[in-house]
């Protein structure tokens, strides 16, 4: 099985842009049973054809349609190729962010790992053995001597 064609960086953009606006959606979901004459979308989507064919121009640019011409309508349609390579590119990207780089495994391996959300949590940092105290319920886990030198009874 051969790996998925890439996804440049424009074409991506170009597609989500076209895929990020409501009106869009409905039209792709009108296309998504067939090819559509532009009267039928305009009267199911009840939109007017011109903001119609600024959407439809928008989603053709992208590749995400295509049109054909037969007397005086037009025809539309999905492109078979722009949705599976648009899934196959995401299904990548989350392929990729769920499994740790070779770098990191190494990090952590070492025991050196600092992630870009900050430094491991130090209960990772803690030497074996070493019970490393949360700072949730602050005071809950204080011996009564510690209240009782504060002045406060235990309990």
């Amino acid at each position: 099985m051969s790996a998925p064609p890439a996804l440049a960086e424009p074409r991506a953009q170009l597609l989500l842009r076209a895929l990020a606006d409501p009106i869009r959606l409905r039209v792709i979901e009108a296309l998504a049973d067939g090819e559509r004459c532009v009267c039928e979308l305009t009267a199911s989507l009840e939109l007017a054809q011109s903001r119609l064919s600024f959407h439809l121009r928008v989603m053709r640019e992208a590749g995400l349609i295509s049109g054909r011409q037969q007397g005086r309508w037009m025809y539309y349609r999905l492109e078979p190729d722009a949705l599976p390579l648009l899934r196959d590119w995401l299904a990548s990207l989350a392929s990729r962010c769920s499994t740790p780089s070779a770098q990191l495994r190494a990090a952590v391996g070492a025991g050196t790992a600092d992630t870009p959300c900050g430094p491991p949590p130090a209960a990772a940092l803690a030497p074996a053995g070493v019970a490393v105290r949360s700072g949730a319920g602050r005071g809950a886990d204080r011996p009564s001597a510690d209240r009782a030198r504060r002045g406060k009874a235990p309990g």
